[in-house]
């Protein structure tokens, strides 16, 4: 099975900066894509940043210029540095991957997500 562990959400005052990290454990056959998406209360889920198997990454246009999605290969893990946070960058914040397994002698891809991490942005 295939598991996403979050860390790194908390409470910071405007300005501030928080990094979250995602690792993806497992038995993986490869790593399409991984990113984050974002829920604020009374919203819907959105994207915040991802990057592909092949390096290239999307952002929010509400975050461009502040947040950076890094990837680590051999790790299996997405790192989100969150700089010059906003109020409005408070939600809960999920790690999303698109994920090739081998399984009973097949190759299976599959959409995972991890439980959530809580970032509130104080003013």
């Amino acid at each position: 099975q295939v598991q996403l562990m979050e860390s790194g959400g908390g409470l910071v005052q405007a300005g501030g900066s928080l990094r979250l990290s995602c690792a993806a454990s497992g038995s993986i056959r490869s790593i399409n894509a991984m990113g984050w998406y974002r829920q604020a209360p009374g919203k819907q889920r959105e994207l915040v940043a991802a990057v592909t198997g092949r390096g290239m990454t999307n952002y929010a246009d509400s975050v461009k210029g502040r947040f950076t999605l890094s990837r680590d290969n051999a790790k299996n893990t997405v790192y989100l540095q969150m700089n010059s946070l906003k109020p409005e960058d408070t939600a809960d914040y999920y790690c999303n991957a698109d994920i090739t397994v081998y399984r009973t002698g097949h190759y299976l891809t599959d959409d995972y997500w991890g439980q959530g991490t809580q970032v509130t942005v104080s003013s």
